[in-house]
């Protein structure tokens, strides 16, 4: 197996992208392998990685179907979901509560 080059931030040359400069420019890996890595060195940990793709070899992204619309809203409906009183927060249930704030707090609730 090759190794792959490795080249300082902000040196990689033209026709390699990240995965999230392909997505600003509508386009995917499409299954090819990484071409390249990038490090940007940190001063108290190990570098910071990233891979690079081939440009001319990428793909258009897969445009949305509304079976997927219909999945995302379906999920993030459930996310905006109290589990405790059953309705829709109109945000979405900090992990942290795992409720939303009327059901976390009802102390605050009643006092204001």
């Amino acid at each position: 197996m090759a190794a792959i080059p490795v080249y300082r931030w902000r040196l990689a040359p033209d026709g390699l992208a990240t995965r999230r400069q392909l997505r600003a420019r509508g386009l995917r890996p499409g299954g090819q392998g990484v071409a390249a890595q990038i490090e940007r060195p940190r001063r108290r940990r190990g570098p910071l990685v990233a891979y690079l793709y081939r440009v001319a070899d990428a793909k258009p992204v897969r445009p949305m179907t509304p079976a997927k619309w219909a999945a995302l809203e379906r999920a993030n409906a459930a996310r905006r979901t109290c589990p405790q009183c059953r309705t829709d927060a109109g945000y979405v249930i900090p992990a942290l509560l795992g409720m939303c704030v009327p059901c976390a707090f009802p102390e605050e609730q009643r006092a204001a």
